[in-house]
């Protein structure tokens, strides 16, 4: 028997996977190696495109614990530890969801076991090998019970940073190392009277006011406070060029850091409450990118394919969940023989080029928070030139993923054509709907916003693997969108009536991303 996909890893971007492939109709099967779900506190949030990411697939309110959609934050964000004034932009780019990593992995959990598929705890992958006549993947694992094979059409590598998939893929993973930075982190508890309560920020006497989330740099280091709803504040220091020691971490190691950082003194107590707690010291990092995303039939995802460092707001979670739904509907369609040519080619061709201006993204914040007069120097400069609304809103676009733009191979696109659907309040004949709320079953969508619904009146471009939807928008909108399952715009118009051109380049965009050659009821 051959399992269409198995999928080597658990956590958050596995487990998103597994539940885009289910919605596409695929059973994968996902193999962890952890006999349970971890409770180590890792990620704090996600940020950017993959918060609205997740309310296209219905996974904002159980995540946030709210029914409202996501807001953008219109009053400020930080890069490089340098605050960007959002409040200058008519519309936020940045959109920010705290919520714990293993929250996102319970979600995601109960998700996959919803939609049917099958987690198998205390499993891990230990070897591979790809048929000669590529029809299928062996894949070796240990279980519980002793080992075993199964062949699959498909292996994908969600098994992070240190993946065994990559490794017995042969995949080499260069970049960078950085080994002169020291993070000190730990759940605290701080007096209430240091607290601001109109804006949440740290007082330290001595210092100043410190925001909650947002990185604090001085001439020796780096300090964050960061107060997760229903969790003790968390603290973090970041110091260049500390000797090396072998004894545990401690709160009074993080007391000392704080105190060089800062320049004064910081009364940080115990946490209080459930743990499991923070309390840990990471040496040194890595940037790095995959050779390739993908090798035969076998693919990567996540920390797999890519990591970061020097960057805020969780950015190999966040690039890793829109990596899998990148890739769960174009492997889905292949699998069900659906796929136009080179369809899955462009999983790599698109994940890449998001992973640079992630690496690009880290590398400029690394330059900017680095300790030295000199580095002082060019923040004074960079924070002139924020006070420019169009230099806001490069660097919220390159930190929130929206300025990623799929190349849909138009030659001359809609400004809309390649990036992510926009927000839209939809009028339609059921009532008032939000575009996310019509994309939440994966499917292709052709939104019919023409006048007399037009185009969802032409049989030549109705067919049953793309769901048409007629509706109207009080707000302005362009007049049509045909939208990926991964919510990113194929194609679209802004004429009251479409010309042939238009219609044509429609046409191509069914075809290449959809194999639509034809109407269903031609």
């Amino acid at each position: 028997m051959i399992t269409d996909v198995v999928i080597s890893g658990g956590g958050p971007n596995g487990l998103m996977l597994a539940c885009e492939l289910s919605l596409a109709g695929v059973r994968p099967l996902v193999l962890e190696r952890l006999p349970e779900p971890s409770e180590e506190p890792k990620a704090n949030g996600l940020l950017g495109q993959v918060v609205r990411m997740l309310d296209h697939r219905g996974l904002h309110e159980p995540l946030s614990g709210s029914p409202e959609p996501p807001r953008p934050n219109s009053a400020y964000f930080m890069f490089g530890a340098m605050g960007l004034d959002l409040s200058l932009l008519e519309d936020s780019p940045v959109h920010a969801l705290p919520v714990p990593q293993r929250r996102i992995v319970q979600v995601l959990r109960e998700r996959a076991v919803e939609l049917g598929v099958e987690i198998r705890w205390g499993h891990e992958v230990t070897g591979l090998s790809q048929e000669q006549d590529g029809d299928a993947v062996t894949v070796d694992v240990a279980g519980p019970e002793g080992e075993y094979r199964l062949r699959a059409r498909y292996l994908v590598g969600a098994d992070g940073a240190h993946s065994t998939t990559r490794k017995l893929s042969g995949i080499g993973f260069p970049g960078v190392t950085y080994d002169r930075m020291t993070v000190r982190s730990a759940h605290v508890t701080v007096p209430a009277d240091r607290i601001d309560p109109a804006t949440g920020a740290l007082n330290v006497p001595g210092h100043g006011a410190v925001m909650p989330f947002l990185p604090h740099r001085t001439e020796h280091g780096g300090f964050s406070y960061a107060p997760m709803p229903g969790h003790p504040p968390l603290v973090s220091t970041t110091e260049w060029d500390q000797p090396a020691t072998g004894a545990p971490m401690s709160l009074e190691e993080l007391r000392v850091s704080v105190r060089r950082v800062l320049g004064v003194d910081v009364p940080l107590g115990p946490p209080e409450g459930r743990g499991p707690h923070v309390l840990r010291r990471l040496t040194g990092g890595n940037t790095r990118v995959a050779e390739r995303f993908a090798d035969g039939r076998v693919f990567l995802i996540g920390d797999a394919a890519h990591v970061y460092s020097a960057t805020g707001g969780g950015p190999g979670l966040n690039l890793g969940l829109q990596d899998a739904v990148n890739l769960g509907w174009k492997l889905a369609a292949e699998i069900r023989g659906s796929a136009p040519s080179g369809l899955l080619d462009t999983y790599e061709t698109e994940r890449r080029s998001a992973a640079r201006r992630m690496v690009l993204n880290a590398q400029a914040q690394a330059a900017l928070i680095a300790p030295g007069d000199d580095v002082t120097g060019l923040r004074e400069v960079f924070a002139e030139l924020l006070r420019d609304p169009g230099t806001v809103r490069r660097l919220a676009e390159l930190t929130a993923g929206a300025d990623v733009r799929y190349d849909m191979g138009e030659p001359a696109p809609h400004p809309l054509t390649g990036r992510f659907a926009p927000d839209l309040e939809l009028h339609t004949p059921a009532g008032p709907v939000r575009l996310a709320e019509l994309t939440r079953t994966a499917r292709p969508l052709l939104l019919d916003l023409t006048e007399g619904a037009w185009l969802a009146e032409t049989p030549a471009l109705r067919h049953d693997r793309v769901d048409v939807v007629a509706a109207r928008s009080q707000a302005p909108a362009p007049t049509a969108l045909l939208l990926r399952p991964d919510c990113h715009v194929a194609w679209a118009s802004s004429s009251p009536r479409p010309d042939p051109t238009e219609i044509e380049a429609l046409r191509a965009a069914l075809r290449r991303w959809f194999g639509v050659t034809e109407p269903a009821h031609a």
